[in-house]
Parts: C-alpha cells; structure tokens; sequence
C-alpha cells in the first residue's frame, strides 16, 4: 500500500512541477520587490513577509494542518518525514508532532516570537522521525555511511556536509525542494533574527546562510521543482497568515538573491500592479481569522494587516453578524496615510467569549476609493475552562555534565492537554538565577546546556486552552563529572551509547547472557552475547540492561 501510494505521490508531483508557473499577483503584493537585487531584494522580502498574522496558538496547530497539511481527499495527514497513514483524528502527542522544519534551538527556542507559530516551517510528522531529526541541519548522507535513523522516507547519519554537526537530516528526494524554500522563506522572513546554532544558517540580513548550504538548498531547489502540494499549502496558509512564500510563487526568485542571476534586478512577478485604481492588496481575498477553542471567559487577541495602494480616503471596518458582540477592533476607520505605506498597518482583533459554543462574524473593508469590500471571516470556539491535574516531575535520567533528560508523569488521557511547559531554573556558582520555559510534546524533555559549576532545577505544567496547571514539584538535577553509564566497581565495564533511532553498546570484552528491561520491570528482549559497538534499535523510552559480566543494571534511554 505504501509503495503503491508513494509511486502515484511521485507521478502527481511530477506532472505538477511541469505546469507550475509563477503567481500572477492579481492585487500587486508583490509590487515592493520589483528593480531591486541580491541584498536590497532580500530585504525588501522581508519587509513584506515577517509581518503577518500569527496562529492562535501553538497549542491549536494541529486545526490549521487540517486546512494546510491533509492528502487530498482522505482523512490522513500529508506527513513529509514517514510513510505512515496516520488519521486526522488521532491526539498529537502519540503519533504526530509539530515539527519544526527550521530548529527552534536555532534561535535559542523563543516562543514569543512569530517564528515559534509561522505556518511555512511548521508540518505535522511522525514522532519518531522528528526525534531522530533533533536539531541536525538538512543535508546528505555521506556515500557509504550506515544511517543511525531511516524510516524509508528520510534519514539521519553523518553527512557529505554538516557544518560542524554531527548528524545531518535528508529527506526523500520528492520533498528536498519542500524543505528548501521552507528555509529561504524563513532565512528571509526572520532575517533579523540572532541565530545561536549557525551549522546552516549565518547570522546578518544577507546571505543569511552558509556557503555549502546555499549549494545544497539551491540544488535541491532545482532538482525538486515547486509541486501542486506546496501551491496549495501556500494558498491555505495565505488565508490564515495573509503572507506568502514568495519562493513558491516564483521559484527564479532564490537565484536572483543566491544564484546564478545575482546583481541582475529582479523585473517583477506575475502582472503589473495598476497604477491608478484603489487596491486593497492585505488580507487576501477569502481569508479567516481561525481562533480555534477557547476557553470561556479567557482573552484571545490577533491582528490582521491592512495594506492597500492608490487608496483616496480612510478605509472603513464594520463588524457585522450575530456574535459580533464576542469580537472587538482596534479601529473602525484606519487613514490611507497608514494603509498605503510600504508595510501598511495593523487592525488587531480581540475574542472574548462569555458563554460556551461556535461564534461566527464579519469583518468588511470598504471606502477609500475601493470599488467594492472586502470580508473576513471571524470564527472562535468557547469551551469550558479545562479542569487540569497537579503533575508530578520525576527524576531525569541520561544526565551528563551537560545535558539531561527531564521526565514526569504524563497527565490523564482524559484532559486532552495540548502540550507541557518545562520551567527551568539554573543556578550558577555566582549565585545568579536564570529561569527559562520549554515547550514538550510529550512527558520528557532533553535539557542542554550546563556549564561547570551549574545545577539546574525543573518542574512542570500541562496546558490546555489557555488554562496551565499548578506548578509541579521541583526535581533538582546535579550535573555528572563525567558519563555515569559505567559501574566503577566491575571488571568489566558496560556502556550504553544513546543515538537517535539506536543504542549502541561499549565493551571492552565480550559479554553474554543479555537481559534488557523496560522501566516497569518486565523483560523486553534477550540477547546471548554482544560484542563492542553491538547495535540495539528500542521503542523510544527508558530502559535497564544487565549481563553476566555485569549484573549492575545500566541505565538507557531510546530516542
């Protein structure tokens, strides 16, 4: 069935690259760019796409995919990163995660910043091969390397080129021109972002990548031509965010910024803007502002961008429908002065539901020598504030003299948490505290980061809707001097390596009569005997390996 499904996928992106062409640009979004090259054009992107309506939530994620990232005419996800057919239906956090293309680690993993929740670089994929993703840069396996994680769709191993990293992340070759221009756009859209893990990106507005990774990206670019997938996922996520990715619209744009046509000036996409009648160029046509669930009498706010040219008079805003009273603006008139500017302005949008159910109203744009209006769709759902269990946080394990692995018990399956929050506290030898939250999928989390002389502590909370949970008890955690998989007391050490996708076991001599066991006690898998770099490949969680030369039980984690 997969194959089956995979070959039909091959030919319709196919035939769709052959018929994909540049956006024609009907209401002239693409107006700002036109004359300019390599840095200028660059930047004037990025004026254009970094302001742009977030998502509600990072919470809600999995409702967008549903308009952005579902196989045409099923009810499974159009999964990038595995051959699953997983149903729409099914919670994230068990076989799905959002995942973000570019790392969030990449930029030090902020989550108030419209990167953590932009719809270009975020898809749904198959949790194990998210974790086996990590933070790696894209890349190629090097000829003749073993992959430490592949699944068939992609792969992680040691790469051609890595930038420094360890590992690289290759997709299946009918998605590396999808995961290219996910990072033009984002190289571009978050330009001014300071990027702490630079294996693939460079800090500054331009070229914002690496030398051998603008080779990769564009060749991966040429090679995968845009498909009808990634038009239709463009056009779906323009109705959310009311910005594009412009390297979908008109793939030669890359190569007048990295390319072969650099310092040529870019002569303008699709159709000329008019240059006198009133247009309103943001938000797009058939657009919605998506609030999701919310809970009752919480606050949820957003914003839609106005943008407009050759506009005579101040742009009206009505508020019109039955539950209009659920939503408020900023503004009922905005002045062209604002509107017709390069970058236009902001309309924010608020919902505050008081009482439980669908809400459902209309925003209209019109005046200012428009010759007709435009309407947005305003859509919120009000549920009962979720009732949240006290979590407990539990001992970490792989702890290193740097990194860790939190864990606590996951909440009940009946609240429906969206995600879990990490609060973590690190204290230096000082005596400076800094504290910092993380988002996790599921209920453990790999912390990194520790210098000499620091310790950290954490505890944790579920969210949903809006709503956190009490704060969990805190777990302290000391950093080891050295790896502490290795019993100083016998003979015959044993050590367990921990590789996305894998376990690899150290020993200097043989060892026979292995037992492993998962963190409940009961036996997994046995194995007579192992040699040094013996390979173990676990569902991911925590295990206990025991052999006769070394009875002490070794702790281990699959990832």
């Amino acid at each position: 069935m997969h194959i089956i499904r995979r070959f039909l996928a091959i030919i319709c992106l196919s035939l769709a690259v052959a018929y994909a062409q540049a956006y024609d640009d009907p209401s002239g979004y693409y107006s700002s760019i036109k004359g300019k090259s390599d840095a200028a054009l660059k930047t004037a992107l990025h004026d254009l796409i970094y302001q742009h309506t977030q998502v509600s939530s990072y919470q809600n994620l999995p409702d967008y995919f549903k308009k952005t990232d579902v196989r045409p005419n099923t009810n499974y996800w159009w999964d990038m990163y595995s051959q699953l057919d997983v149903l729409t239906s099914v919670r994230f956090g068990e076989y799905m995660n959002r995942e973000h293309c570019l790392p969030k680690s990449w930029w030090g993993g902020a989550t108030n910043i419209p990167a953590y929740v932009d719809l270009y670089h975020l898809y749904p994929a198959e949790a194990k091969a998210n974790q086996a993703k990590s933070n790696y840069p894209l890349g190629e396996i090097a000829p003749g390397v073993t992959p430490s994680f592949n699944n068939g769709t992609c792969q992680v191993g040691t790469g051609v080129n890595s930038g420094g990293a360890k590992y690289v992340f290759e997709p299946a070759d009918e998605y590396k021109g999808d995961f290219a221009r996910t990072y033009f756009y984002m190289v571009t859209a978050y330009q001014n972002l300071n990027w702490v893990t630079t294996w693939q990106v460079k800090n500054g507005t331009y070229p914002s990548l690496q030398d051998w990774a603008i080779s990769l990206l564009l060749k991966w670019h040429e090679a995968d031509g845009v498909s009808q997938k990634e038009i239709d996922r463009n056009e779906q996520v323009n109705l959310v965010q009311g910005n594009r990715n412009p390297f979908i619209d008109d793939p030669e744009l890359a190569q007048y910024i990295w390319g072969d046509k650099k310092g040529q000036p870019y002569p303008g996409m699709g159709s000329t803007t008019p240059s006198g009648p009133a247009t309103l160029i943001t938000p797009p046509q058939g657009m919605s502002l998506d609030f999701s669930k919310v809970a009752v009498n919480h606050t949820v706010t957003s914003q839609i961008q106005l943008r407009s040219e050759n506009c005579t008079g101040s742009l009206s805003v009505l508020m019109t429908g039955l539950n209009k009273s659920y939503f408020t603006i900023s503004a009922s008139s905005v002045p062209t002065s604002l509107t017709n500017s390069a970058t236009g302005t902001w309309l924010t949008v608020t919902y505050a539901p008081r009482s439980t159910g669908q809400h459902v109203a209309k925003l209209t744009i019109m005046d200012g020598g428009l010759s007709g209006s435009r309407t947005v769709e305003l859509i919120g759902e009000c549920v009962a504030e979720p009732e949240l269990t006290t979590l407990t946080a539990t001992d970490p394990t792989e702890v290193t003299e740097s990194t860790y692995t939190a864990n606590w018990e996951a909440a009940p399956e009946d609240e429906n948490v969206g995600y879990y929050i990490v609060t973590v506290k690190r204290y230096a030898a000082n005596g400076t505290v800094t504290t910092q939250e993380h988002i996790a999928e599921s209920n453990s989390l790999g912390i990194t980061g520790l210098d000499e002389g620091q310790y950290d502590t954490y505890a944790v909370q579920s969210f949903s809707l809006g709503v956190r949970s009490p704060m969990s008890n805190y777990v302290t955690v000391q950093p080891k001097a050295g790896i502490d998989d290795i019993t100083a007391d016998t003979p015959d050490p044993l050590l367990v390596e921990s590789y996305p996708g894998l376990l690899r076991l150290r020993c200097s001599n043989p060892h026979t009569g292995v037992r492993v066991y998962d963190i409940t006690g009961r036996l997994v898998l046995t194995i007579a005997e192992i040699t040094d770099l013996y390979e173990l490949t676990l569902t991911p969680g925590a295990y206990l390996i025991t052999t006769r030369e070394h009875p002490t039980p070794v702790r281990a984690i699959a990832r």
